[in-house]
């Protein structure tokens, strides 16, 4: 497609921002980044119509926007702050160029909210949905870098926000907690960090086995975000349920020391940040009741194939893989 790609180009280099790192973007083969003292931080994810959004309810720029969002809660998720994008389009060829341009609207309003630079990327068109891919980058200082797996023994759980329910349209306009996570990075030792992309208890699962511990959950104490009481009310499943699986809440789920955890609650309530459980020496998610520990099973979004149709189970938040 090269009239496409080359006209796009040309409305792109009028419209995405750079910064200083950025000695070369878009128009050459490759990006040129200047390199600085700090680690720099590389991630990536796709998103597809018919699987994460659908293009026949949902507005294009709505998806553009959650291809960067997401991507910037990746790396909030190790502490770090997001730097410059790459972005690869992959167009339906009816209207490829249309579509192209309502999808960038959202990339744009994304990046300029978090300060990224569009550095470069990829058009293509075929016979398929739209997929939008983004590789983001940024950076981080060596000693303050974030992992699943730095979690140990009797360390308070701490979730950001509340959570549930996203499926009424919150999926499509994730706030990821990059500002959030640059101010715990100043007032506390974050040991382990993960964001909630495939439900709370999963990716809690997985940080717990990165860390090789367990969790003891208070249950009662999981912030439960007012649509996932709406959305008990038409689903048959209860707010807790939609709290402790549904996913793209793009929260964040850290680790410390009970200590931190206390001046957290004493000194900056305002934060919103909640412990809601205790790393323990066994392995699995489990909870007190009447006087006994009882296992919970984690429950999310399993990434399998799908097929590309336009219906509403099949976007990632489906209630069937969840169950």
């Amino acid at each position: 497609m090269p009239d496409v790609e080359l006209s796009f180009l040309a409305y792109l280099r009028g419209r995405c921002r750079s910064l200083p790192s950025i000695h070369l973007g878009i128009g050459d083969d490759a990006a040129a980044i200047t390199p600085n003292e700090k680690l720099q931080l590389s991630c990536t994810d796709q998103i597809i119509d018919g699987v994460d959004f659908l293009s026949s309810e949902h507005a294009l720029k709505d998806a553009g926007y959650k291809s960067v969002a997401i991507n910037v809660s990746d790396i909030a998720a190790m502490g770090g702050i997001p730097k410059a994008a790459l972005v690869t389009l992959t167009l339906p060829v009816e209207n490829s160029t249309k579509i192209a341009g309502e999808v960038y609207e959202g990339i744009l309003e994304a990046s300029k909210k978090y300060d990224i630079a569009i550095a470069g990327g990829d058009i293509s068109t075929y016979d398929g949905p739209l997929a939008i891919n983004v590789c983001l980058l940024g950076e981080v200082a060596e000693n303050k870098i974030w992992r699943r797996s730095g979690a140990s023994e009797n360390q308070a759980i701490m979730i950001t926000g509340a959570v549930g329910g996203s499926l009424l349209r919150r999926h499509l306009r994730p706030e990821p907690r990059i500002e959030l996570a640059q101010e715990l990075q100043t007032l506390v030792e974050v040991t382990a960090a993960i964001d909630i992309s495939d439900g709370l208890s999963l990716d809690l699962d997985r940080l717990c086995a990165a860390s090789g511990v367990g969790a003891e959950l208070y249950t009662d104490r999981i912030p439960i975000h007012s649509d996932a009481t709406k959305l008990s009310e038409s689903s048959g499943r209860s707010p807790f349920q939609h709290a402790w699986s549904d996913g793209e809440d793009f929260e964040l789920l850290l680790t410390m020391s009970q200590q931190d955890a206390d001046l957290i609650a004493l000194q900056r309530p305002d934060l919103g940040v909640t412990q809601i459980g205790t790393t323990v020496g066994r392995t699995g998610l489990w909870r007190k009741h009447d006087r006994k520990l009882e296992r919970l099973p984690p429950q999310g979004y399993m990434h399998q194939g799908t097929t590309n149709t336009d219906n509403q189970a099949n976007i990632k938040q489906n209630e069937t893989s969840k169950k």
